[in-house]
């Protein structure tokens, strides 16, 4: 993922920043706690083909938040 789009892009919910979960192609927000897909390489930043971050998750990701 480029990094100066992932520095454009924020969640279409809260407007809050992005991090880039690579393994699965994805764009996590921790502010709303969605993960966006990432499909041939273009995010689909649309709130209805997001998933629902797991607990476990919305910790990990907390923690990795610059």
């Amino acid at each position: 993922m480029d990094k100066k789009l992932l520095s454009l892009l924020v969640c279409p919910i809260t407007k809050g920043s992005l991090q880039y979960d690579k393994e699965n192609k994805e764009l996590i927000a921790t502010s709303s706690g969605l993960a966006y897909p990432i499909r041939d390489e273009i995010p689909v930043m649309l709130e209805s083909e997001a998933r629902e971050l797991s607990s476990q998750e919305k910790e990990r990701w907390a923690k990795k938040t610059p």
